[in-house]
């Protein structure tokens, strides 16, 4: 199974290109399954549900979020009938939504997507461990799943590294977002897992992680704030990490990332050229 994950999409910079160039990367490649990290997706700052609707309208199967999901006040009430947008799952218990959810995928199967945020450097959130290994435990791959998706939503690369070793060998991917500079450590860990430290964005690399360059800088400089964070308005680089997956265990066979347009040196999985 071919699977797609996302990094951020941040601002109309990054939605656009990634609603404009979907449809063609899911149909030239015949990929299964995507997921899309859309929590900067409206104005840096959460997803509005018609946002939403755009994304998935474009192809993707499931939108992910993280620290910034509740930015969009309204989010609270559409989250709870829209089922393919997912928070962290280590909220309390009786937060609206949902942070784990089984989809079934373009070619019949049966996909399970998380969404987990860190602790180290961000809020004061739930065990992501214990959170992630309840949710593994009730859909078990191979079993229930026949491929499952974590997005690790944290800040330090320990912690993302940390989860890949917890999941190896139960998930097909373990993949880290939140900080918007995709890393060069893809690979597939010992047992089987496909693992990234961070998917990078869907934004303008011409900027401060997405956002205009000159608040931010002003921050750093003189330590108070001047004006709101405005997202970068550059050409887009959506950037992402493809997997295939093996049918039978659901554990991954390739990992390769994916770069397409803007500033950074395209790159495209090269075993999409392959018959799938």
């Amino acid at each position: 199974m071919r699977i797609l994950f996302l990094g951020d999409l941040v601002g109309r910079t990054g939605r656009t290109a990634v609603i404009e160039q979907l449809p063609e990367i899911v149909e030239t490649n015949r990929l299964d399954f995507v997921i899309v990290n859309g929590e900067n997706a409206a104005s840096g700052f959460g997803i509005t549900e018609a946002i939403l609707q755009d994304v998935l309208d474009a192809g993707a199967d499931v939108v992910t979020t993280g620290n910034h999901v509740w930015d969009q006040r309204d989010t609270l009430v559409y989250i709870e009938r829209q089922d393919r947008l997912l928070r962290p799952v280590n909220y309390p218990a009786g937060t609206p939504g949902r942070g784990a959810h089984l989809y079934t995928a373009r070619n019949g199967a049966q996909v399970m997507v998380a969404n987990v945020m860190g602790r180290v450097f961000m809020d004061a959130m739930d065990d992501p461990f214990a959170a992630i290994d309840k949710v593994v435990g009730e859909c078990p791959l191979g079993q229930v799943a026949d491929a499952i998706v974590i997005d690790m939503h944290a800040e330090a690369t320990s912690e993302k590294q940390a989860m890949g070793h917890f999941l190896d060998g139960r998930v097909s991917l373990v993949v880290g977002t939140h900080t918007h500079v995709p890393t060069a450590d893809h690979q597939i860990l010992e047992q089987g897992t496909a693992f990234m430290s961070d998917a990078g964005m869907c934004g303008s690399y011409d900027s401060v992680l997405g956002m205009e360059k000159e608040e931010p800088v002003n921050r750093f400089q003189r330590k108070i704030p001047g004006s709101r964070f405005t997202p970068a308005t550059g050409v887009a680089t959506i950037c992402g990490i493809a997997i295939e997956t093996d049918d039978r265990t659901g554990l991954a066979e390739r990992i390769e990332p994916l770069r397409i347009g803007g500033r950074l040196e395209p790159v495209l999985p090269s075993f999409w050229n392959t018959a799938g």
